[in-house]
């Protein structure tokens, strides 16, 4: 398991300092902004990351991630944040219902040549559903 955890290595071209403000300007870029496929296409090579993201923006148009901690090690960044948005397009099943909507969450991203190549993230989405069913 140990050995796993250390397959990944720094990227020489880019430290964990580079690879954390890396992150710092894409959660700038894309926070609050409307998500276009060419806008996240700069940032994103994951392609499930992608996916999550276009999405997301179809349920909750323009939502912000908000950041709390942020860890950088080797070609890994950690985040933990909020997810925050208005209902505006079907969410789990759920027609919109216009009401604004929050829940924290953690993402870990692997950065690679300047892009997130790989992600893994936790969030609460059944907080979310909740919300928008009271």
């Amino acid at each position: 398991m140990l050995r796993e955890c250390l397959k990944h290595k720094e990227d020489p071209m880019n430290s964990a300092a580079e690879n954390k403000q890396f992150v710092v300007e894409y959660l700038q870029a894309l926070s609050g902004q409307a998500k276009t496929s060419a806008l996240v296409s700069q940032f994103v090579s994951d392609v499930s990351l992608q996916e999550h993201i276009r999405q997301a923006e179809e349920a909750f148009p323009s939502y912000e991630l908000v950041v709390e901690d942020m860890i950088a090690e080797r070609d890994l960044v950690a985040v933990r944040g909020q997810f925050r948005g208005f209902h505006r397009g079907t969410f789990a099943g759920m027609a919109p219902t216009g009401r604004r909507a929050a829940t924290g969450l953690m993402i870990i991203y692997r950065i690679a040549g300047r892009r997130i190549v790989e992600h893994w993230m936790q969030f609460d989405a059944s907080a979310l559903v909740a919300q928008l069913a009271a």
